[in-house]
């Protein structure tokens, strides 16, 4: 058959307005920070490395460890405690202590009670390593007695939660890389993988539960379709290609040239990343939070997403988030637009590659 590559000038679903995007205007706030201990000096890392870290320490620490983020003007990993003990572990391994009020156990209950009390469209949260809190957003349309519900409970909470508003829409986003279309609908593709030897794309959960079938132009033959759905709670899809076209392991930048993927990863709080989309195509940002609890409008709950400063629109959603040559995220939704910035959500790509039993390639 005659190969045909995927264009790759847009990227990703727009139907359905499923578009999400949160605009926030956080401000940080610095926690209780220990002195760094004199014989024991910070190890200069990249964030891939820091994230390695992160991990190995978040697991060495059990309780005592409340959160990491990687700061990228130092270049150290930077990790959250609750008393000197650790503290000492963490430098002795290379890392910046900080000794803070708040353990992951508190601000894991805070959570918990923001999802019993104050589930509300709308809305999301997510721990934010750097200030301590758990950092509560309300967009556009949390008014009248679901301000006022909201804004007890934050209340409640005391020093453990920060309430925030911002001028934008919780909505699902449809975009990504390269431009998929599907009954009416145009999402992007995020990343090929391989599943069982065969070829298979990721897309956002909710680009495929209203669409099955997909082809890389708006009416045009069909490509691929769809293999696995998970939207909402998660927001991930498989799709396997049923034509004989190029599947590269790369996203566009869309300046004729390409970004290689080799590899999945976790994201890092404060790590530098790139979305690829085929509305807004490239645009660069900063992850601020991960395991964020999004509450769209539509009343379709999402949790475990990577929260970014990364701008995006209606017609991004499934579209690529990724760091040099590793695959992050899928687009997910948020509110805000690239002129004036916003507030973005992404689904692990490692969450999804082990739902489905693929990898990259």
């Amino acid at each position: 058959m005659k190969h045909r590559r995927i264009s790759r000038k847009r990227a990703t679903v727009a139907g359905s307005a499923v578009a999400a995007l949160v605009v926030a205007g956080f401000t940080f706030q610095s926690a209780n920070a220990s002195d760094e201990v004199p014989e024991f000096t910070a190890k200069t890392l990249n964030a891939d490395a820091a994230g390695k870290l992160a991990t190995t320490l978040d697991r060495d620490l059990g309780a005592d460890a409340a959160g990491s983020y990687y700061d990228s003007k130092t270049r150290a990993l930077v990790v959250n405690v609750v008393d000197e003990g650790a503290a000492e572990q963490v430098r002795r391994a290379g890392g910046k202590a900080r000794v803070v009020e708040h353990s992951l156990a508190e601000l894991k209950s805070a959570r918990q009670t923001l999802t019993d009390k104050a589930t509300i469209p709308g809305t999301s949260w997510a721990v934010d390593p750097v200030s301590n809190k758990v950092l509560v957003t309300a967009d556009s349309t949390v008014d009248g007695a679901a301000w006022k519900q909201l804004s007890a409970v934050v209340e409640g909470l005391g020093g453990k939660a920060e309430l925030n508003k911002t001028a934008g829409e919780f909505k699902p986003l449809i975009a990504g890389g390269d431009a998929i279309f599907g009954s009416g609908s145009r999402c992007s593709l995020g990343f090929n993988v391989v599943k069982d030897g065969e070829p298979y794309f990721l897309t956002a959960g909710h680009c495929t539960e209203s669409v099955t079938s997909w082809s890389d132009t708006q009416g045009g033959p069909e490509i691929g379709a769809n293999e696995g759905s998970s939207f909402p709670e998660n927001d991930y899809g498989l799709v396997k290609y049923t034509s004989d076209i190029a599947h590269p392991s790369e996203v566009n930048l869309y300046n004729g040239s390409t970004q290689a993927i080799t590899q999945a990863g976790d994201a890092t709080v404060g790590q530098q990343v790139t979305r690829s989309g085929s509305t807004t195509q490239v645009h660069d940002g900063e992850v601020t939070a991960l395991n964020a609890t999004v509450n769209y409008g539509n009343g379709d709950i999402v949790n475990g997403l990577i929260q970014t400063t990364v701008c995006a629109e209606p017609g991004d959603s499934g579209g690529a988030l990724f760091a040099g040559d590793t695959a992050l995220g899928l687009t997910s939704g948020g509110s805000g637009d690239c002129s004036s910035g916003g507030t973005t959500f992404f689904q692990p790509v490692p969450e999804a590659l082990a739902a489905y039993g693929a990898e990259i390639g």
